[in-house]
């Protein structure tokens, strides 16, 4: 028997309905309550599916209501729901009034129940709303093509599945149809149901694909933003999947595209510029975009395109590399009365910025073969007289600089000296994207005779970083931290009329821009290192730092980037740092150890208390690293009177990848500066380093491999209980394929140093690791890592010389890679060379020899008689 409802109880569904609709609060509260003890019973939804149906005598918000409360019913209780309740409501649902199925709340119920993996069970339903479609009821074929959206989105590969009988052989042709419909809010629902299709190849929109693009191109000049953002959307994926069939058309395609670039509804253009980064992946069209550039469209109107692409530089937890790798950097408001800029996020991802990222993209595809078609239309820019058309120009030659730089080395003379006069252009938005641009060649300018380039680029640089305009100071601070990157010590004899210019800079800027500041002093910091640590620039660096170090509250994350720059500083500055050590040293503990109480009282009460920003302990972790690293011996009086190990073994084990980063790197600096804290805690400290050595982290690994490396080298034979808990995962990574260059080299030289100072434990696994062992080191210049690495290697042969056999010459070619090895080492390498010649014999030698490549061979017989 069909469901009933009792009388009573429908009375009493209806009551609540009405008094749900009050606008008295406590009538709301009392409404939630009753609602929440009526869902404890099953049929409690029948009653609600009956108000929705059947009580046409109701108004119809009360109705509507219904619905809401059973939408929301299905959406957390569905799959707990009876059998007979779940029936229920599908066969109800079924012979819906098609009013209240559409323009009330049913639309919804609908897709709620589709999304729940119920229209296997609901067979009515797709072709119920699919003739709804053709209902001379504009409210409901919209309200139809609502649901119908909504399912095509979330089930659009069970739609494609003979799970359904493949329901998309007819609802292709039927969307299509409607793609003349005289409603835009209609021919953007049917655009959007089929591009759920496109990038799956569903057989049945690829049947009717000509039909799909023929109906796009009607639509492309559409009066509606909707129904031209979404056919768009269409042509960027089909140029992914059939771009067979797009080919025919491609030049009326590339045009189209170029206005909808310019199109006034942002959204349409931003998905129009998605097209550029798509075709710069099809090899295929490399002619096609040449007619786009002949055309010089895109290049006309780049004023309204492309902004200025200024990354801010995020915080990034500390790696440790081998010193003679440098850090790699990243590149890089207000409005003057005549300046009309917009001042949006530099994070989101807008209209100009996406412009940029397509040209980029771009001329690394196409490289040289973009310049010869591309130069005349830029030279007309760039000394175009209007600053409007001069700063698109300028943009367009940052844009293409990663990708065309090798063919614009024979313009960058005459072209850098006009970019650094437009550092002084009268308009803010010249010269702020003039800074831009000119650090996108910046490695040019360093490889040139500095007088000819980098020092007027310097001096221009920095007058725009005490520039009135907020945005150029911006672009500026950014441009010369990238200018840093690349000049390092190149700009140690420019010291002084550097900092006298970013400690002026501290009391002008005001907070965003400071923290580029803080930025640029840091990066300064990294490039010239020890060549800061004289009294004269301690004196002007030291006092704003420690003045805004003291202003800011722990809680501050304005701290962020003054921790790191500080960091910087400390470990270039060295002993130059001690007389601000002590209280930046405590600050950092306290604020690990805060960071780590929060923590703790979050996880045992989350309702109680928030959970911790660990941001704040990365950062705090990091600059105690660079106290460490830079004040090297001194800073042992500072852990001695602190809980710093403590704090490092709780850190250690944090579930938080960027927290166990920064910790095993300051246990690294903590060991090589005053191992005689860390020593009792090896036993603690070297299974959690272990439990490390996972890949799929890669900072977490490659900092736990170093830390391993410097504590053996500091405990000597004293390491041999704990190789075992360590060699195989080392051995195993060394062994991946794909594995980051600086992990290799980190685990190279951790192996070597584990069997430098245990070699009885290590030299029988030899074979498994020699020949990438020697490839990853035979490339790194020549220093303190690399010397312990090499004896440990040395050693290990000594011990079990067959173990190298195999794979000799690879051994022989590491031996080669060094430049000037100390006397001593050399003397190793020149007995184990010598030792296997005379192993194998001369003639023997001779035909094995004879595999090394000549420079090999000269460079072995040079320095080593063999």
């Amino acid at each position: 028997m069909e469901w009933q409802p009792d009388e009573q109880g429908l009375q009493q569904v209806l009551h609540l309905l009405k008094d749900s609709q009050s606008p008295n609060t406590a009538t709301q509260r009392a409404v939630q309550q009753k609602l929440e003890q009526l869902n404890q019973f099953p049929d409690f939804n029948n009653y609600l599916i009956f108000v929705l149906t059947r009580l046409k005598t109701e108004d119809e918000p009360t109705r509507s209501l219904s619905g809401l409360i059973l939408k929301n019913n299905v959406k957390v209780h569905y799959q707990n729901f009876p059998p007979a309740v779940a029936h229920f409501i599908n066969e109800n649902i079924s012979i819906l009034y098609v009013l209240i199925l559409v323009c009330l709340c049913s639309g919804i119920l609908i897709t709620t129940i589709s999304t729940k993996g119920e229209l296997q069970t609901w067979p009515e339903l797709l072709p119920q709303l699919c003739n709804m479609l053709n209902s001379e009821d504009y409210n409901i074929c919209e309200g139809s093509f609502g649901a119908l959206q909504k399912i095509c989105e979330d089930s659009s590969e069970l739609l494609d599945s003979d799970a359904l009988n493949r329901p998309l052989n007819i609802m292709i042709p039927k969307f299509l149809q409607f793609f003349k419909h005289c409603s835009p809010k209609i021919r953007s629902h049917a655009i959007a149901c089929v591009n759920q299709f496109i990038i799956g190849r569903a057989q049945a929109l690829m049947d009717n694909i000509d039909t799909f693009i023929e109906s796009l191109f009607a639509l492309a000049a559409d009066e509606d933003s909707e129904v031209r953002k979404n056919v768009c959307r269409a042509l960027v994926m089909l140029l992914e999947v059939r771009v067979d069939r797009l080919i025919p058309h491609m030049r009326s395609i590339v045009e189209y595209m170029l206005q909808r670039s310019q199109d006034p509804d942002e959204n349409v253009a931003l998905e129009a510029c998605e097209f550029w980064l798509t075709l710069a992946e099809q090899p295929i069209l490399t002619f096609l975009f040449f007619i786009a550039v002949q055309n010089c469209q895109l290049f006309h109107h780049t004023d309204l395109l492309l902004p200025q692409d200024i990354k801010p530089r995020f915080h990034k937890s500390r790696t440790v590399t081998l010193r003679h790798e440098g850090n790699e950097g990243e590149e890089g408001e207000e409005s003057d009365e005549d300046d009309d800029d917009d001042d949006d996020s530099l994070s989101d991802w807008n209209l100009r910025k996406c412009s940029a990222a397509a040209l980029d993209v771009l001329a690394n595809v196409f490289r040289d073969e973009l310049l010869p078609p591309l130069l005349p239309v830029l030279k007309e820019l760039l000394f175009h007289p209007d600053w409007v058309v001069k700063e698109s120009g300028i943009l367009v030659l940052g844009a293409i600089a990663e990708g065309c730089m090798q063919d614009m080395v024979l313009y960058l003379p005459e072209l850098i000296p006009h970019l650094i006069q437009c550092l002084c252009d009268k308009k803010a938005l010249v010269r702020s994207i003039a800074c831009w641009t000119l650090s996108r060649y910046a490695h040019w300018v360093v490889s040139q005779p500095p007088d000819s380039y980098l020092k007027p680029l310097m001096t221009e640089l920095l007058k725009r970083i005490l520039d009135s305009n907020k945005r150029v100071q911006e672009a500026a601070c950014s441009a010369f931290a990238t200018l840093e990157e690349e000049a390092c010590t190149e700009l140690v004899p420019y010291l002084s009329f550097i900092l006298d210019t970013l400690v002026f800079a501290f009391s002008k800027y005001q907070h965003k821009n400071l923290l580029i500041l803080y930025d640029a002093i840091g990066t300064l910091a990294d490039s010239v290192g020890h060549h800061l640590n004289q009294p004269e620039y301690i004196q002007k660096l030291m006092p704003p730092l420690i003045q805004k170090w003291n202003e800011l509250k722990d809680e501050d994350k304005d701290l962020f980037p003054l921790l790191e720059c500080l960091s910087s500083v400390a470990t270039a500055l060295q002993s130059g740092f001690l007389p601000y050590c002590e209280p930046v040293y405590q600050r950092c503990v306290t604020l690990v150890q805060k960071n780590l109480a929060q923590a703790m009282m979050y996880n045992q009460h989350p309702d109680q208390y928030e959970a911790p920003d660990k941001d704040f302990m990365i950062v705090a972790l990091d600059l105690l690293s660079g106290l460490a690293e830079g004040l090297g011996a001194h800073v042992e009086q500072l852990v001695t009177r602190s809980n710093v190990m403590t704090l490092i073994f709780q850190c250690m084990q944090d579930t938080m990848p960027e927290v166990r980063q920064s910790s095993f790197a300051l246990l690294g600096d903590l060991t090589k500066a005053c191992f005689l804290h860390v020593k009792p805690c090896i036993a603690e400290f070297l299974p959690v380093l272990g439990l490390n050595l996972n890949p799929e982290f890669i900072s977490v690994c490659n900092n736990a491999t170093w830390a391993i490396g410097e504590i053996a080298i500091q405990m000597g034979t004293e390491m041999q209980p704990f190789v075992a808990l360590v060699l195989n995962n080392l051995v195993e990574i060394i062994n991946r394929p794909n594995t980051p260059k600086t992990l290799l080299e980190n685990t190279a030289i951790t192996i070597g140093r584990l069997g430098y100072v245990c070699p009885q434990e290590v030299a029988p696994m030899l074979p498994q690791f020699v020949r990438p062992w020697c490839t990853s080191l035979r490339n790194i210049r020549d220093n303190e890592e690399k010397d312990s690495a090499f004896r440990g290697i040395c050693v290990m042969i000594g011990v079990n010389p067959g173990g190298v056999v195999q794979d000799f010459i690879f051994f022989c070619d590491a031996v080669a890679s060094w430049v000037n090895p100390k006397d001593d080492l050399r003397d190793m390498f020149y007995k184990i060379l010598h030792g296997f010649k005379d192993q194998v014999g001369e003639d023997n030698w001779q035909q094995f020899s004879e595999q090394f490549p000549p420079l090999l061979k000269e460079r072995l017989s040079a320095c080593y008689g063999v």
